[in-house]
């Protein structure tokens, strides 16, 4: 007797990880100093698996989607600003 396939449990995939990641660019996006070594890297990598977690939901391999945009909203919105805060601080 076979097991439906449609009843096994998908995996989380990276939309936990993106959002997590999201989120501490974005606090650490408001530090001047810090958000140039801190939120810079982590708004990319939060950009990455936000991606690759949203295609991974889409093509049905993973059921967390949702968190994984949001990750990704969330890294590049802590990205643009590391970026103005870094010009406001130039001058």
């Amino acid at each position: 007797m076979e097991a439906d396939p449609a009843a096994e449990p998908r995996p989380r995939g990276l939309g936990g990880p993106a959002l997590f990641t999201g989120v501490l660019a974005l606090v650490f996006a408001f530090v001047p100093i810090v958000g140039e070594y801190v939120a810079a890297p982590a708004a990319v990598v939060a950009v990455v698996l936000g991606l690759v977690g949203f295609d991974r939901a889409e093509r049905g391999l993973a059921d967390d989607g949702a968190r994984a945009l949001t990750g990704g909203v969330l890294g590049l919105v802590a990205g643009l600003v590391v970026f103005f805060v870094f010009l406001a601080t130039l001058g």
